[in-house]
């Protein structure tokens, strides 16, 4: 079964995950794709596959006989589904031989080369998309589908390789995919996450980052009798937010350029509350926004009067070329060489974003990221082409071939 195939079928399944829930996973319908994954592992041939009670798909593949001493090779996918947009009833559309050009999707959306200006280069692939009313979910079950397929292909007998471990996790769109990481069960001396964006992504630097809860407390008395008492939430929440740098969002940001970008806001005159999430790759740089927002506070709460606004901050995750760069440059350098032999050009670039990959390289698992071949993720437009995912495969089986050389 190609990588696509297994994708539309993952895709079907609705696993999107939910913010602030507290427990794990946060939502139960990632177990229906986790135990679906479990049955599928077990019939290529990985006696142990299991899920954990808190929504961890584990198994692990032995080494090809003479090959016992090379690494154990870990890769890793999430299973979950953003917040962001409906992934409810996912209906995926495979358009063959695609001509580069504006694409109707359904629900009144248009995947438009003006929005999207790399589709052009996609012209004769087959694609990948959802119906317009939903997310397609590439992110990051083409992730899952790509590391299934090469499971399958190694059981081919044909291909050596070291022993293989595979982990596909809950809620890493909530920021909690590592929550309950077993690194001993999965057993692996390094990984890759399968979690980026274009085949050929090769990934080791990411976003520090957090989020952040602003809540307002007013004093909301009669509109005729209100002055110099009233304090209105909704409108210091709007103060709030208009305090903070306009041209550091993510529309105006790029490369190594982090933000602010407020997620969420919702008030009466009584209370309000502004959800944000910060980004920085750069880890002074993320606490200096921190100490903006405490500053932005602390002149409101002179203006309004104390605790009139109150902030909170929860780390999400952090740069995992810290860790990488030190002793695990090998990693990167491999999926470098694996990446040209695809014929891929590779794309070493910063990831706007993070992975289960950060936590886990910060936890003691080097864990770089590579590209799944798709694009536009957390929204309607969200695509993948088969030919990528293909390419995809073909890179991580390469690498697995390079590990395996060095039991020689």
């Amino acid at each position: 079964m190609r990588a696509y195939e297994r994708l539309i079928k993952y895709a079907k399944v609705s696993t999107a995950s939910e913010e602030g829930i507290g427990v794990s996973p946060s939502t139960a319908r990632q177990f229906d794709l986790a135990r679906l994954l479990v049955d599928e592992l077990r019939e290529l041939g990985v006696a142990d596959a299991e899920v954990t009670d808190t929504c961890y798909v584990y198994g692990h593949l032995p080494a090809t006989p003479g090959h016992e001493g090379a690494p154990c090779l870990g890769f890793i996918a999430h299973m979950d589904t953003s917040p962001d947009f409906s992934g409810e009833n996912v209906k995926p559309r495979v358009i063959e031989n695609y001509d580069g050009g504006d694409l109707e999707l359904g629900a009144g959306r248009t995947l438009t080369v003006k929005q999207f200006p790399h589709l052009p280069s996609l012209k004769g692939r087959t694609l990948i998309t959802a119906s317009g009313d939903t997310l397609l979910g590439a992110d990051d079950k083409a992730g899952i589908a790509e590391i299934m397929t090469l499971i399958e292909q190694l059981q081919g007998g044909e291909i050596a390789h070291g022993r293989i471990a595979v982990c596909f996790t809950p809620d890493e769109e909530v920021g909690c995919g590592t929550a309950n990481f077993d690194i001993p069960k999965l057993g692996a001396d390094f990984a890759y996450t399968l979690d980026g964006g274009a085949e050929g992504e090769v990934v080791y630097e990411n976003f520090n980052a957090c989020s952040a809860v602003v809540n307002i407390t007013g004093v909301n008395v009669h509109p005729g009798s209100a002055k110099n008492v009233m304090v209105n939430a909704a409108l210091v929440a709007t103060e709030f937010n208009a305090a903070l740098p306009s041209c550091e969002t993510p529309r105006y940001t790029e490369g190594y350029e982090g933000f602010y970008h407020l997620t969420a806001i919702a008030g009466t005159a009584e209370r309000a509350e502004l959800r944000y999430i910060l980004r920085d790759h750069d880890a002074k740089k993320l606490e200096m926004r921190r100490e903006t927002m405490f500053h932005i506070m602390k002149i409101l709460n002179e203006r309004y009067g104390a605790g009139t606004v109150n902030l909170s901050f929860r780390e999400q995750y952090r740069n995992m070329a810290e860790k990488i760069r030190p002793d695990y440059m090998h990693l990167v350098e491999n999926a470098v060489k694996a990446t040209e032999a695809a014929g891929v050009k590779p794309l070493r670039q910063p990831i706007r974003g993070g992975t289960d990959g950060a936590q886990l390289s910060w936890e003691g698992l080097p864990c770089p990221n590579l590209g799944t071949g798709g694009y536009a993720f957390h929204g309607p437009y969200e695509h993948v082409t088969v030919e990528g995912m293909d390419k995809c495969v073909a890179i991580i089986r390469r690498i697995v071939e390079i590990y395996a050389e060095r039991s020689k």
